[in-house]
């Protein structure tokens, strides 16, 4: 029997990982996981306080005391049927989620210590059933309504799965060749290995959702077609995948990437690999501008792909970097090179005379940076970063990424009739229910916000999928 006696150790139990001169040249997941040992005694911190303040940081409110409570008596599937109630996603949130701002930032062991390892847990738990179960979900009856599904990332596989619950007839139309969405193509294997996305994806279609890959929704078909097809509400959980830029001269330069293809080249297409079908420059200096996990991701990935140097250029200090503090750790352990209050302002290159394909664009050579100092907070809250005058200076880079965000993608707006997206080209909804304004259409996630984490897109698509049940119902 477990110890029923409480773990009062401050500090939470380590997440073992690979040693960071070994995993910077592997695409194998950096983090290891709990034993069942240990998870017992991470769980054993958890006071069980009566009013729950951790679930009210969960954006999609799991049970989280309650799951914590099965651990403890060593219950890892009881503890997982309590987590799916909630979360579609377990072990893809116990992975990605910013637990440390969101239900850890709520909970009571972090006012004199460290919170409760809750991701850390969940994705122990979650890890546990896919080891130990036998067969896939079944299937529900049905209750005679279709529900489409735009998009496969973790907004319309959340929504997908809440209506297939209640007995929904739902299609999930992915625009790639294999569903998943960000998740497949976005997050790194080393930090979100892809045959549990699929493990995931593999559970909903036991549950009757069908998947339909290469239908690019605008294109292929349209929101309107899906309703002339006998469909009767549609979620579109698009995502945002067109990437920005900061519109200084030499974007245009070869080897330049946004951070959506470098990753999408790397996770979806296997550029990793020895003779890949899709290229991806490898090796050399690179740099990535941005600060947030995305760009995380792409310097780790470049790292892993042979890269001599790897640079993070961010025009903020370390205090404003918006990614994970783990994520941001991991890259420091492995070498990442953190060019902190600097921003670029111009991309230099060559022309080569000889390439006669594409005689504008040259090769790049080097990135001009101009040094930046911290002045007074911006609307947000951040100090806003001010360019020192003649401060400019090259580095010496051969590839450069762009990890500065991205945007809802304009094709489903361009393409239907009655929906509306306000300024950034995100689809207004009401908050309440996902309700666009086109009727029987709701939308959800980065489609909706512009690029945010999985946790809310799946919160949006739980709330779309709640409210389409009650539309349906009427």
């Amino acid at each position: 029997m477990p110890n029923p006696m409480p773990n009062m150790d401050p500090k939470k139990n380590p997440m073992p990982t690979q040693e960071p001169q070994v995993r910077a040249h592997n695409f194998s997941e950096v983090a290891l996981g709990y034993s069942e040992e240990t998870a017992i005694q991470e769980a054993l911190r958890c006071l069980n306080c009566k009013n729950m303040p951790c679930v009210s940081g969960c954006p999609v409110n799991v049970h989280i005391p309650e799951f914590i409570a099965k651990i403890k008596e060593g219950d890892f599937e009881g503890a997982y049927q309590i987590i799916q109630l909630s979360s579609t996603l377990p072990a893809v949130c116990g992975r990605v989620c910013p637990q440390e701002t969101q239900c850890e930032s709520k909970c009571v062991r972090g006012i004199k210590g460290e919170p409760v390892g809750i991701g850390r847990l969940e994705r122990f738990v979650a890890d546990w059933h896919n080891a130990h179960a036998d067969k896939l979900p079944d299937k529900v009856p049905s209750n005679g309504h279709k529900v489409a599904v735009v998009g496969s990332g973790p907004s319309g596989l959340t929504c997908a799965g809440d209506l297939a619950k209640k007995g929904y007839q739902v299609t999930v139309f992915e625009a790639l060749h294999t569903a998943g969405g960000v998740l497949v193509y976005g997050i790194p294997e080393f930090r979100l290995p892809k045959a549990i996305v699929q493990k995931e994806v593999d559970n909903l279609v036991a549950m009757g959702v069908d998947m339909e890959a290469n239908m690019v929704i605008g294109k292929t078909l349209t929101i309107d077609e899906l309703f002339d097809m006998g469909f009767e509400a549609v979620f579109v959980g698009s995502g945002a995948g067109l990437p920005n830029f900061m519109g200084i001269p030499g974007e245009s330069l070869k080897g330049v990437y946004s951070a959506n293809e470098f990753l999408t080249r790397s996770n979806l297409m296997k550029a990793y690999k020895d003779n890949p079908v899709t290229p991806i420059m490898k090796g050399g200096k690179v740099a990535v501008v941005g600060g947030g996990n995305v760009a995380m991701d792409a310097a780790r990935t470049a790292l892993r792909l042979g890269a001599e140097k790897v640079y993070i250029v961010y025009r903020r200090s370390l205090e404003e970097l918006p990614a994970r503090k783990e994520e941001v750790e991991h890259a420091m352990e492995e070498g990442i090179d953190f060019k902190l209050l600097n921003n670029p302002v111009e991309i230099l290159g060559y022309h080569n005379p000889d390439d006669r394909r594409d005689p504008k664009n040259g090769f790049v050579t080097g990135m001009k940076c101009i040094k930046m100092e911290l002045g007074e907070p911006d609307e947000k809250g951040r100090r806003r970063p001010i360019p020192i005058p003649g401060s400019e200076f090259v580095l010496d880079v051969d590839t450069v990424i762009m990890s500065i965000g991205t945007s809802p993608n304009p094709l489903i707006k361009s393409t239907t009739e009655g929906l509306e997206v306000n300024r950034h080209g995100g689809i207004i909804v009401e908050e309440q229910t996902g309700a666009t304004t086109k009727a029987g259409v709701y939308a959800g996630g980065d489609a909706v916000t512009g690029a945010a984490t999985v946790i809310s897109a799946m919160g949006a698509g739980k709330v779309a999928a709640k409210a389409i049940d009650e539309y349906l119902s009427k």
